[in-house]
C-alpha cells in the first residue's frame, strides 16, 4: 500500500498577466516535480492573480478551460509525471467562474471544479457559481489510486462542503485560497479535516499579495493514533508568510487505517435528522440583500 500522497503547496506571488503566470507557474511545477511531489496545487484564480474588479474585466481575463492556458499544464503534468492542480478565471455563461482543473500524471483531466459558495457579499457576486463537489480516482501509479475533491476559499466555511465530500468518498481535499489566513480560518480546516477524517491541503498567496498572508496548511485528519494515550496534532505543514513552494506529505496508508477504526466522518451520522440543512429560505438574523436566490 502507499505510504504517502506528497501535495506541493505552491504559495507564489501572481505576475502583472496570465502569460507571465503560466511561465512563472510551469517553473514552479518542474520544481515540485524535482523535489518529489505527486500533485502540485496553484492558489485561488492564478490565471490572473485573484484579480476581481468588474464585470468588463473579468470578461477581458476569463480564459478557455480547453485553451493554452489551462492546456499548457496538462502537458506539463505529462511531461514530469506528477499530478497538476491547476486554478483560473474560466469563460463561462453568462458569467466567468472560479475554476480549478487537476490532470493526472499522464496529462488527463481527472476534476473539474468550479467555486460553488462565492463571495456574494463582495466583487464575487460578478461570478457564476459551481453547483456541486465532485470526487475522482487520481493514478499514483503502480496500481495505486488516491480519491480527490476540492474546496475554493469561502467554500472552506460550510461545513455541507466538506462533508459532502467525505460522503463522496474524498480521502484528501485540495483548498486554493486567496485571503488572510489567520486563527479562525486555519482552525476552520483543523475541524473540517477532524470531523471528516479526510486530508485537507490548502494553499493561499504570500504576503506582498493584497489580503494574503501565506500560512498555506494541511491536516492529515488523524486526530487520534493506536500507538498515543491522547490526541495528535493533525498539522502536517504550515508555511510562512513569504513566497516558497511547501511540500505536504500526507500519510496515506495510516490515514486510511484511522478512517477504518474511528469515530468520526460517516460512521455514527443520523441523516434522517438532518432535513433542515436542506430547507430554502433564510430568517434573520441571516437574511442579506446580496444573497442570489436563485443559485440556493
Amino acid at each position: 500500500m502507499r505510504e504517502t500522497f506528497v501535495v506541493a503547496l505552491l504559495q507564489l506571488l501572481p505576475g502583472a498577466t496570465a502569460e507571465e503566470n503560466r511561465e512563472k507557474g510551469l517553473e514552479a511545477c518542474r520544481r515540485a516535480a524535482a523535489a518529489g511531489a505527486d500533485l502540485a496545487l496553484f492558489p485561488e484564480m492564478w490565471s490572473n492573480g485573484y484579480r476581481i474588479e468588474s464585470p468588463e474585466q473579468l470578461a477581458r481575463d476569463a480564459v478557455p478551460a480547453d485553451g493554452a492556458f489551462v492546456q499548457s499544464f496538462a502537458r506539463c503534468a505529462k511531461e514530469l509525471g506528477m499530478a497538476i492542480g491547476i486554478t483560473f478565471l474560466e469563460q463561462y455563461d453568462p458569467a466567468p467562474r472560479n475554476a480549478l482543473r487537476v490532470f493526472d500524471r499522464e496529462g488527463r483531466e481527472v476534476l473539474a471544479y468550479a467555486k460553488a459558495h462565492t463571495c456574494d457579499f463582495d466583487v464575487e457576486r460578478f461570478l457564476t457559481p459551481g453547483d456541486g463537489f465532485p470526487t475522482a480516482e487520481l493514478d499514483l501509479g503502480g496500481g495505486e489510486t488516491v480519491r480527490i475533491g476540492a474546496m475554493i476559499c469561502y467554500d472552506r466555511e460550510f461545513p455541507e462542503s466538506a462533508r459532502l465530500l467525505m460522503l463522496g468518498g474524498a480521502e484528501v481535499v485540495l483548498v486554493p485560497n486567496a485571503c488572510p489566513m489567520e486563527i479562525n480560518r486555519i482552525s476552520q480546516l483543523r475541524g473540517r479535516a477532524y470531523e471528516n477524517m479526510i486530508g485537507i491541503a490548502t494553499v493561499n498567496y504570500p504576503d506582498g499579495k493584497r489580503d494574503c498572508n501565506g500560512h498555506s496548511t494541511a491536516f492529515d485528519g488523524i486526530a487520534y493514533a493506536p500507538d498515543a494515550c491522547a490526541s495528535r496534532d493533525m498539522l502536517v505543514v504550515e508555511a510562512g508568510d513569504y513566497e516558497g513552494i511547501y511540500l505536504a506529505p500526507f500519510p496515506l496508508r495510516r490515514m486510511r487505517e484511522s478512517r477504518e477504526s474511528e469515530t468520526q466522518g460517516d460512521t455514527f451520522r443520523r441523516p434522517s435528522l438532518y432535513g433542515a440543512l436542506t430547507a430554502h429560505g433564510k430568517r434573520p438574523p441571516f437574511v442579506r440583500e446580496t444573497f442570489r436566490s436563485e443559485y440556493e
